[in-house]
């Protein structure tokens, strides 16, 4: 089957607690991904938000909230840019990293922003993510991933998340010499699954113009339309 992606572009965010150029391990495994979705023509861009002036707060600017610099807004349009937005980082103390947890609130701080359909902004985009480790907590922290991202508007596609911890407790991690983790096959088709289900989910939605806008825009709600909605107990609403 002749399949090609060429159109689509992903935006993959590292959490990781290394600046660049420190080696990440996150790195390595967002790697495996972005390179198959490379291959099928997906334009992609990777960014360690580490590396970048980005404010703590729940507002789309915080410069307009007291503080100097931000550089979440700009961050902001590559995200609506992007038809694939894959989240990754470690775990530490078996959950997602301080990064991991600030990107995701920046992320909410603009879900109420709505599209030309009238829907939340993150309407018709699809997203997915990567965890790495060596300790326990894979599944915990993908599964705070995924529900903010779906909370906020993103479609999640079948198995949309991947990770490697090697074994439980302290030891090598994903990069380390001698850790496993570049040839764990578990790892290596979880990862390619998600890949491939991330760029068939958005090339479908993205050949369907986007969820259709009936019965979840916003603004139509705002202005009295109840889309056949009956609440049976109106006397609450």
């Amino acid at each position: 089957m002749d399949l090609r992606f060429d159109g689509l572009r992903a935006l993959f965010f590292n959490g990781t607690l290394k600046r660049s150029p420190e080696s990440s391990n996150t790195e390595g495994l967002i790697r495996l991904s972005a390179d198959l979705m490379k291959r099928e023509g997906v334009e992609v861009e990777v960014i360690r938000t580490i590396d970048h002036d980005i404010a703590v707060g729940v507002y789309p600017d915080m410069t307009e909230h007291g503080w100097t610099t931000d550089e979440w807004p700009a961050l902001y349009d590559k995200v609506l840019a992007a038809e694939i937005l894959v989240l990754c980082g470690p775990i530490w103390l078996g959950d997602n990293s301080s990064e991991m947890k600030k990107i995701i609130e920046r992320l909410y701080a603009c879900s109420h922003l709505l599209n030309d359909a009238g829907q939340y902004a993150y309407y018709g985009r699809v997203g997915g993510c990567l965890i790495t480790g060596n300790e326990d907590g894979v599944k915990h922290c993908a599964m705070n991933v995924l529900y903010s991202l779906q909370h906020i508007g993103y479609t999640i596609p079948p198995q949309a998340d991947a990770g490697w911890i090697g074994a439980i407790g302290p030891g090598p991690s994903y990069l380390d010499p001698g850790s496993g983790g570049p040839q764990n096959d578990f790892t290596n088709r979880n990862t390619a699954f998600m890949t491939w289900n991330l760029m068939h989910l958005a090339q479908m939605i993205k050949s369907a113009e986007g969820i259709p806008a009936h019965g979840n825009g916003r603004s139509e709600w705002d202005r009295g339309r109840r889309f056949d909605f009956e609440n049976p107990n109106p006397e609450y609403r």
